[in-house]
């Protein structure tokens, strides 16, 4: 065999090992986030007992579309943990560009994942999770012969028609938006055209949704913080308000237990009372019980974390205004060769890195919070061990869309300089600068005003109890004249 041949020979074959390699690094990463997603949606899926008839085939249902939430929810998280390990094997690249034991480590591995995700995104959103939803309410056309073959014919049906219904109204988004009145014409580009379009709608409302969510979600990670952790009180004696109220509910204890017919005495009322003074009480003995380490250092440092990571974000959110207003640059875009382990994607280096990997996920946490404290999502906040199989689907949706967005928001945004990679650089909307500059705006003064009015307020609580001034009595306004005497 010529030397040549042998030189092509070899290439082919590190080219296939490559591939082969990536598939089984894929397959494992995917499998663990599968596994770590089933423990999770069985922590908060409701036991469903099947008495009825066709118990196996309601169980057999239920598997399916329990399958099926549990691959939709690694795909979400799949698409968190997209960004951050992109930059974390671009700073390990950089560290050690000879290493042989993270030669696996490059862009063709990283590139294949963020294809992957875009494309379990649209599928699960597109198909699956209509596909569990219909399936899990389907009984069977009438006459037809029950079992799950019949569930799956009126599934499918149902998904087809809708499917249908949503590509027409994205035909017609697209021709009413677009000036090219050769692609309006017909459906045959429904791959490269019609649904990148769908999706770039979804991402765009998946941005918006985290817009909304995520401001609203830092100013109510500060309440969260105060309730789980022990705060500091100014000028306060611990000893003196536990005894005052042990001390009240004893009395209110005596005198519920001392109600009888001859006494005019609310019981109820008197309960309610006890159990608020109950619940005082247990607070005050928590407090009590704190070390003064974890009463004076704890809550300040995690407050005072939660309002560095806050400020930084803004901070970075405004530079990255000025950078649109001055260089073309700075808008987001869509590469398709991921050369990493070339440059560092911070100028402070790894220690920049590593601080663009703590804000997506402190962005992507206090969204989350965001969208189970708004009173539109409330109700999708799931229960453990009593959450109904259509509550998960609607959360796994509800977390696949933000999740997908997070890296196009990590990119509007500025809080990473690494650039979108395959189809997650296509949306349209992207190159819009006023779209882009506008939500910057808009995140910096809704994080703005949420934090100062959160911090204000905080402030201004605990002075006043601090003072005292909250056990003054309320000024007394009489709304009518006083009678003369007669």
């Amino acid at each position: 065999m010529a030397p040549a041949e042998q030189d092509a020979l070899a290439v082919r074959e590190q080219l296939f090992h490559q591939r082969v390699r990536e598939c089984i690094i894929c397959a494992l990463l995917f499998a663990s986030l599968y596994i770590l997603c089933h423990f999770i949606i069985t922590h908060f899926k409701k036991h469903t007992d099947f008495a009825a008839v066709h118990d196996d085939e309601d169980a057999a249902v239920d598997r399916i579309a329990l399958g099926l939430c549990t691959f939709t929810l690694a795909v979400a998280l799949g698409a968190v943990l997209l960004l951050p390990f992109s930059i974390i094997s671009n700073e390990v690249l950089l560290s050690f560009p000879q290493n042989y034991y993270i030669q696996w480590l490059n862009g063709s591995l990283v590139h294949g994942l963020w294809n992957l995700i875009f494309l379990f995104s649209n599928l699960s959103l597109v198909f699956l999770m209509p596909f569990a939803y219909f399936f899990t309410e389907s009984e069977g056309f009438a006459g037809s012969k029950k079992g799950i073959m019949a569930r799956v014919y009126e599934t499918s049906v149902v998904l087809l028609l809708l499917t249908l219904l949503v590509l027409g109204m994205v035909w017609v988004a697209s021709a009413i938006v677009s000036n090219d009145a050769a692609s309006c014409q017909s459906l045959y580009d429904l791959w490269e055209y019609y649904l990148p379009y769908l999706y770039s709608c979804i991402s765009l409302f998946g941005v918006l949704l985290l817009l909304l969510c995520t401001p609203f979600g830092l100013s109510t990670m500060f309440t969260v913080t105060g309730k789980l952790l022990v705060k500091p009180r100014l000028l306060e004696d611990l000893d003196e308000q536990l005894s005052c109220a042990r001390l009240e509910e004893a009395a209110v204890s005596r005198r519920i237990s001392s109600a009888s017919c001859w006494l005019n005495l609310n019981v109820e009322l008197l309960r309610e009372q006890l159990f608020t003074i109950r619940s005082k009480r247990r607070k005050l003995e928590l407090r009590h019980r704190a070390s003064p380490w974890q009463r004076n250092l704890g809550y300040p440092l995690a407050m005072l974390g939660l309002l560095a990571l806050t400020g930084i974000s803004v901070l970075i959110v405004c530079f990255h205004v000025l950078e649109l207003l001055l260089d073309d640059a700075a808008m987001p875009r869509g590469i398709q060769d991921a050369s990493l382990g070339q440059v560092s994607f911070s100028i402070f280096g790894s220690f920049g890195a590593a601080l663009q990997v703590i804000l997506i996920f402190y962005l992507m946490v206090s969204s989350v919070v965001g969208f189970y404290s708004s009173p539109l999502f409330t109700r999708l906040l799931p229960e453990r061990q009593d959450t109904p199989l259509t509550k998960i689907i609607g959360n796994c949706v509800c977390l696949l869309v933000l999740s997908s967005a997070l890296p196009v928001f990590s990119r509007t945004l500025g809080i990473t300089r690494f650039d979108l990679l395959g189809d997650f650089g296509r949306f349209n909307w992207l190159g819009n600068f006023y779209i882009v500059f506008l939500y910057n705006m808009g995140f910096a003064g809704l994080t703005t005003v949420c934090l100062v009015k959160r911090v204000s307020w905080a402030v201004q609580a605990e002075l006043i109890r601090a003072l005292g001034l909250h056990k003054l009595p309320l000024p007394v306004t009489r709304s009518w004249p006083l009678c003369k005497p007669c």
